[in-house]
């Protein structure tokens, strides 16, 4: 009986949204898929958006949504957050762009030093620059080649695991691991412990499906990696957000090398990875470190003035410490929530996450691996989707959810309702 709806529902979708119908053909001509973020694609068409303030966004035909997507973590703070706003308009009055040094930059790294216990740190401009110079960072450290990530995972666009390997990544010599299976892992890291440059993994699969890893599963492939010589890159380019110091952090281990991306930037681009002293020192190219072999790290924009600035802003004032601790606790209680709406219903729903990080996904019981993602009802993971859509909550096609400061317990409420509304609906 579900299956049967999802026609007339994309229909109806469609004609309420004519002018992002339009938008999207118009867009088809000039950009391939009618934009340049392949996430963002789902049949008929995708939303374009127009304004946001808060938690609020508002597309092209004028309709509201409580944003619960949360830009896939790098939206945090919420839409037109003033004190960015304002630090930033501020500091592009006085500089807008310079090819040289200025004060943002080392602010903002002594924060994260500080923050995330961090030796040393760079920028680029996304998490994956960031994963991408943090694996020749590795490379280049040990004089090894392979690298070792895991299924499910996601560390940018051409960095792809979520369904194995994909044919455009990277051509690096990458070897393939289980995730969360301590086991399988540990043997591949063996296996391969005279040519591993690295290990590189998430906290949570975020991209495959909010699956958080166990602390002994965590803890064992570091112990392991390490023992054989190769680096650990944690990839926290969404996870950073949990807690005060990280989630690898709360799970009790320590990387070599963490890169981040995201919300640090407070909406602009940005991308981070630092650790280390004796493998980020790599990069001192000045004449009084008198290294024989360095690695050279370019980019126009690393520093720009606009994410240096809005960083800084971000871990001082508005994502403290405190601030972060508080917040992953608030995604964890409206996790539970969740759980208790879906408890009431008969369709196979469930939720799985950790913080304010978390994914709805069509399965009877949350995913404990990215095979268990696979087996999901395509069908109705979409009525889920569009039916949240039709009452007003935007969330991901995938059923990604991340929580912003923004969202106030009146917006949380209204989510809740909207869900047990939308598993009313395709029940009866």
């Amino acid at each position: 009986m579900v299956h049967d709806v999802l026609g007339k529902v994309k229909s109806d979708f469609a004609d309420r949204n004519p002018a992002s119908r339009k938008y999207y053909e118009q867009a088809r001509k000039y950009l391939p898929g009618g934009h340049t973020r392949t996430v963002l694609t789902h049949a008929p068409f995708p939303l374009v958006f127009v304004a946001g303030e808060g938690s609020v966004l508002t597309d092209a035909d004028g309709h509201s949504y409580i944003d619960m997507l949360g830009d896939y973590t790098a939206g945090l703070l919420g839409h037109s957050e003033r004190r960015v706003f304002d630090v930033v308009t501020a500091a592009m009055q006085n500089n807008f762009s310079v090819g040289g040094i200025h004060p943002a930059e080392a602010r903002l790294a002594e924060l994260m030093c500080q923050r995330f216990g961090l030796d040393r740190v760079r920028f680029t401009n996304s998490g994956t620059e960031a994963n991408l110079m943090a694996i020749t960072t590795a490379m280049q450290a040990t004089g090894r080649k392979k690298i070792m990530v895991f299924h499910g995972g996601y560390h940018g666009g051409i960095l792809y695991f979520v369904s194995g390997a994909a044919p455009w990544n990277a051509p690096y010599d990458f070897v393939v691991a289980p995730y969360n299976e301590i086991a399988g892992a540990v043997k591949i890291i063996l296996k391969n412990s005279d040519s591993l440059a690295a290990v590189v993994i998430e906290p949570m699969l975020g991209s495959g499906g909010c699956i958080p890893a166990s602390a002994e599963f965590v803890g064992e492939v570091v112990t392991a990696a390490k023992k054989v010589g190769a680096v650990v890159i944690a990839d926290e380019v969404m996870t950073s957000r949990h807690g005060a110091h990280g989630m690898l952090d709360l799970l009790g281990a320590k990387a070599d090398i963490t890169t981040f991306g995201k919300y640090i930037g407070g909406g602009f681009s940005f991308g981070a990875f630092g650790g280390r002293a004796e493998l980020l020192d790599q990069f001192d190219t000045s004449p009084e470190a008198g290294r024989e072999r360095i690695i050279s790290h370019a980019g126009t924009f690393n520093n720009n003035i606009s994410s240096m600035t809005a960083g800084g802003v971000v871990l001082s004032e508005v994502f403290t410490e405190k601030v972060a601790v508080v917040h992953t606790a608030r995604g964890e209680d409206f996790r539970k929530s969740v759980e208790a709406v879906l408890s009431r219903h008969k369709l196979s729903v469930a939720v799985s996450g950790y913080g304010s990080m978390m994914c709805l996904h069509a399965l009877p019981q949350a995913p404990k691996s990215p095979d268990d993602v696979a087996k999901r009802d395509a069908v109705l993971q979409e009525l889920l989707f569009f039916g949240l859509i039709e009452r007003g909550v935007y969330i991901a096609a995938r059923g990604m959810v991340n929580l912003s400061l923004s969202l106030t317990d009146d917006h949380l409420a209204k989510v809740l309702d909207a869900l047990d509304d939308t598993l009313t609906s395709l029940e009866s």
